[in-house]
């Protein structure tokens, strides 16, 4: 599976962003997308995600409220929506996929991974 991110971009605080997410190759091992951040220093943080199968979706508790993951499983496409974005949400974001149908927090269960997109927050 090959992943595909883009619409990272400098934004003022309160302000919004959209990323997109498009697999490529062997689409079907692509049960779970998601996403995940790294800040400079920080371990990579987990997002959001949600099932192929069910559209079940999945939020790390600091994006609650704000973020909004959706899918188009005909594109094979992702979207992350981003409200109401914060300066702590400056990082450089990753699109990940995953075979097995259950979501984890974990980066070390994602098997296919994108080139990072930096969002960047801040007046």
């Amino acid at each position: 599976v090959q992943l595909q991110a883009s619409g990272g971009g400098l934004v003022q605080p309160g302000g919004s962003l959209r990323l997109s997410c498009a697999a490529s190759g062997r689409t079907f091992s692509s049960n779970i997308m998601g996403w995940f951040r790294q800040a400079p220093g920080k371990e990579r943080e987990f997002v959001t995600s949600i099932r192929r199968s069910t559209g079940n979706t999945y939020y790390g508790d600091s994006v609650k409220g704000r973020f909004t993951i959706s899918r188009d499983n005909a594109k094979n496409t992702v979207y992350l929506q981003m409200n109401s974005l914060k300066p702590e949400d400056t990082a450089v974001y990753y699109c990940a996929a995953r075979s097995a149908d259950y979501n984890s927090p974990s980066s070390a269960d994602w098997h296919y991974w994108g080139l990072g997109t930096q969002v960047t927050v801040s007046s």
